[in-house]
């Protein structure tokens, strides 16, 4: 069971972009909103030390974040999106969805690939393990949403391809992509041939040079 993500937020009045760089400038604040669900939206900073300690947990955007606004019980919110200055990464911007019971979330949350160091393809055939998705978007009520997805790689052979439809679910939890439709499959992670081939490879090339040598006898018999 995950922790719960807990942070606290302050009304924020002065607003607009001349604001918001002055909270920055300071460098110990971080303007933010929090919208959704019947109240108005609301606008508020975050102090940055703060908000850097609950982003180190993985399960910070995809998990429900209580969030407490100028000491007053807290309420329960969803990072919807975080914007971050381009040269030092540095967040510049935060928004909050209010959350409530029935509503169903949309969320990215990520993949934990498990049995890497078990793979049969990777252990026992030399195969190269490729990650082609680290996260995935999925649907569920709040108290369903998982911190998130296994990917078993154990029994993954060279050649063969996990796919989202491969993924164990709990119970509650759907796959967006697949609401599309069967061609919206896409693959998860799969194994690849060792560079230069592998044996299959090897012993394939073997054997066509094999026929090759035996037709070139054949035929310098013929002659």
């Amino acid at each position: 069971m995950s922790q719960q993500i807990e942070l606290a937020a302050e009304p924020r009045s002065d607003v607009g972009k001349g604001a918001s760089r002055r909270l920055r400038r300071d460098g110990k604040l971080v303007p933010g909103i929090v919208y959704g669900g019947e109240d108005q939206p609301e606008n508020v900073s975050v102090r940055v030390n703060e908000l850097v300690k609950a982003m180190e947990n993985e399960a910070f955007a995809s998990q429900i974040v209580h969030l407490s606004i100028g000491g007053k019980e807290s309420i329960r919110t969803i990072v919807r999106d975080v914007q971050r200055n381009p040269a030092s990464n540095m967040v510049t911007h935060i928004d909050f969805l209010r959350v409530t019971a029935g509503q169903l979330l949309q969320m990215s949350v990520p993949l934990h690939f498990s049995g890497e160091d078990k793979c049969v393809g990777a252990r026992l055939n030399g195969g190269i393990i490729n990650h082609t998705l680290t996260e995935v978007m999925i649907s569920a009520l709040p108290r369903n949403l998982p911190e998130y997805l296994e990917v078993d790689m154990t029994e993954v052979d060279v050649g063969d391809n996990v796919h989202l439809s491969d993924i164990v679910l709990p119970e509650g939890v759907t796959l967006v992509e697949l609401s599309y439709g069967e061609d919206h499959d896409l693959t998860v992670a799969g194994v690849q041939a060792p560079r230069g081939g592998g044996e299959a490879e090897d012993e394939a090339e073997d054997a066509a040079d094999d026929a090759d040598g035996e037709t070139a006898e054949g035929d310098s018999d013929d002659g």
